[in-house]
């Protein structure tokens, strides 16, 4: 295996701006509040050089990673009590090695598609509904973001 650069220009999970929002770092990744409007909670784990696959990982690393968005989902749920969670490593419009953790309620204005696929119409009401929902996670993110960073300094 090629040692990979550590750090592309043209990369927007190289740069310094990737780091908006984040919630904990360490010499190997960092962890970051995706800043989506939509989803609070939704948070990416990102390996800091930039590496597009995990089989470019040593098994070390590779594990490392895995580890924490394990306990990144497991802070999640234990914080937000989301109905489900997903997990996802896409990379197809950026290939550099990050993972998804996205919190799903049934009220989420995509539920049960993926967050990237058309919304479906919903009800007014539903639409409301939501609204008042995702104010009152809203408020729980502080919590989160704490207890995550917490689990992770534990390591």
């Amino acid at each position: 295996m090629a040692a990979p650069a550590m750090h592309l220009p043209d990369c927007p999970l190289c740069q310094p701006a990737s780091s908006v929002g984040l919630i904990w770092h360490d010499a190997r990744l960092r962890v970051v509040d995706a800043g989506d409007p939509i989803y609070p909670g939704y948070t990416r784990v990102i390996w800091n050089a930039h590496i597009s696959e995990m089989t470019d990982l040593d098994p070390e690393d590779r594990s490392y990673l895995m580890d924490t968005v394990w306990r990144v989902e497991a802070v999640l749920r234990a914080e937000l009590a989301p109905g489900k969670v997903n997990v996802a490593q896409l990379g197809n419009q950026v290939p550099h090695l990050h993972w998804h953790v996205i919190p799903r309620w049934p009220l989420d204005p995509h539920y049960p598609d993926s967050i990237w696929s058309a919304r479906p119409q919903r009800s007014p009401e539903q639409a409301l509904a939501w609204e008042v929902f995702h104010a009152q996670q809203a408020q729980g993110l502080a919590d989160y973001r704490a207890a995550l960073r917490r689990v992770l300094n534990a390591v």
